[in-house]
């Protein structure tokens, strides 16, 4: 079923973004993909759902899993929905690769009542590790790149999104970071010991 196929993808944040979605809810991703995770949201959850992507052959995917999808650069104004038109916003591993990751978040706030972020940390002990003996930037399964190559162009770790979103006035309804290993030291000290971490998101007041 739904969370067994997660699994097997291996991807923890859509396990517990997955988890906030009730049935009815009207659900928007936005960097989709191939539409598969909001297939399964709307096959397994009953979820209503659309998403959002730029890459034509990914748009085709959606098409092809029943999924629809709207065209569109995240680093637009997401003009097409208007106030808290969504139960829930999902921007999954993505956020690094924005041009301006703050007005994304404030976009997403406006159109969702909540929104579920999950960041990747790139102030993991292994990636401070590699930096400070190898000297080069560090690549691990969360930043496989090089660093000439990367689509990540703004490296953030859990403290500076906490940071961020107390800028932006938005407030964390919940934090779930996600580890490796050692799950007690990541509860304790995420900023150090988890990979990444799924927000959930609101806008104050």
């Amino acid at each position: 079923m739904f969370k067994r196929q997660l699994d097997l993808n291996r991807r923890r944040d859509l396990e517990v973004i997955a988890g906030l979605v009730s049935p009815g809810d009207r659900v928007l991703d936005l960097g989709c993909g191939d539409g598969s995770f909001l297939r399964q949201l709307r096959e397994e959850r009953g979820a209503e759902v659309v998403g959002v992507e730029i890459d034509q052959e990914s748009i085709a995917k959606c098409v092809a899993n029943g999924v629809p999808v709207i065209q569109s650069d995240l680093d637009d104004h997401l003009d097409f929905a208007g106030d808290e038109s969504f139960d829930l916003v999902v921007l999954s591993q993505t956020l690094q690769e924005m041009r301006r990751p703050d007005q994304l978040v404030r976009r997403m706030v406006r159109i969702g009542r909540r929104v579920a972020v999950s960041v990747i940390n790139f102030g993991h002990w292994s990636s401070r590790l590699q930096v400070f003996f190898s000297g080069r930037m560090p690549r691990n399964s969360q930043m496989p790149y090089h660093w000439y190559d990367t689509p990540n162009i703004h490296f953030s770790t859990i403290r500076d999104f906490r940071e961020l979103c107390d800028d932006l006035d938005v407030e964390v309804v919940q934090e779930v970071p996600l580890p490796a290993r050692f799950p007690r030291l990541t509860a304790k000290w995420p900023n150090v010991f988890a990979i990444g971490c799924v927000f959930v998101l609101t806008r104050r007041g």
